[in-house]
């Protein structure tokens, strides 16, 4: 039998308050508070000089983010349209794109998976190609192509297919022998076997490679809209040769939240799959 020291148990620890021990509360401050420490030291650092001279304060770029939030399809002509056409153009560049390497790269990658003759006989080209920078294929597809939306679309084709494909080849050449011994022993043809065994088996390599696949096409098509005209990238490249600063921050930070929705979007996903596979 265990006997509590009198004097320890006169003794009562100073209870936390409840906030404090909520790690999201806790989150969410250290988030407000090292906001706030950043606007004010970027705030007092401008008006200071401390910055290049022309970086505009916190709040003229608060300001301009107000502006163009509140007022995001106007159409003055394609060189000056609201932020939303600038956004939804890019956004409709990266979907077709991306959806298009998808389609290429899940059946590809499941092939590459299952069949090591496959694996070895596109393995050199996932490896020669990967590597290529996917602006270095800019001027190639401007002069295939002749189009800049076509160029668009292909870019984010080329840099977002390796991604995907590359996951899923992993993720069904891992599947569990086990499962796939079942399935022959019950007689499932081979259809059969990949959508009802191995697709849902690699399915959570497969988003994981969808996923990064789409955070690659964002970035990547920022910097080619700079050269294509019209999106996100041309904005940011036609506000730099007007040297207004704060609509290339305003810019930048619309961009990130996006980005971030996007991966949020397929966090979400993955989550859900392994809560599937769990239940």
């Amino acid at each position: 039998m265990v006997v509590s020291h009198p004097v320890v148990n006169t003794v009562r620890k100073k209870e936390k308050p409840a906030w404090f021990k909520n790690e999201g509360l806790q989150s969410l401050a250290l988030f407000l508070i090292s906001l706030f420490l950043f606007l004010g030291f970027w705030e007092v650092g401008a008006r200071s000089g401390w910055f290049t001279k022309g970086v505009p304060t916190a709040t003229k770029t608060i300001e301009e983010l107000w502006w163009w939030t509140t007022h995001p399809f106007f159409n003055n002509g394609p060189n000056d349209l609201g932020i939303g056409w600038n956004l939804l153009i890019s956004l409709r560049r990266v979907a077709i794109g991306y959806i298009l390497a998808s389609v290429v790269a899940i059946p590809l990658g499941i092939l590459i998976g299952m069949s090591p003759v496959a694996y070895r006989a596109f393995n050199p080209y996932v490896q020669l190609l990967k590597p290529v920078s996917p602006l270095a294929w800019l001027p190639l597809g401007l002069y295939i192509l002749r189009d800049s939306e076509q160029t668009g679309v292909f870019i984010i084709f080329i840099s977002s297919i390796w991604p995907t494909l590359i996951n899923t080849a992993f993720g069904v050449a891992n599947v569990d022998q086990s499962y796939l011994d079942v399935a022959n022993t019950l007689g499932a043809s081979k259809l059969r076997t990949i959508f009802k065994v191995i697709l849902p088996a690699a399915l959570p390599n497969i988003l994981s490679g969808m996923r990064i696949s789409m955070g690659i096409a964002w970035l990547v098509i920022v910097a080619a809209e700079m050269l294509l005209g019209t999106g996100l990238g041309y904005f940011i490249w036609n506000e730099w040769n007007n040297l207004y600063i704060p609509n290339i921050l305003v810019a930048i930070f619309i961009i990130g939240i996006v980005g971030l929705l996007l991966d949020s979007i397929f966090a979400a996903l993955e989550r859900f799959v392994a809560f599937g596979r769990n239940s």
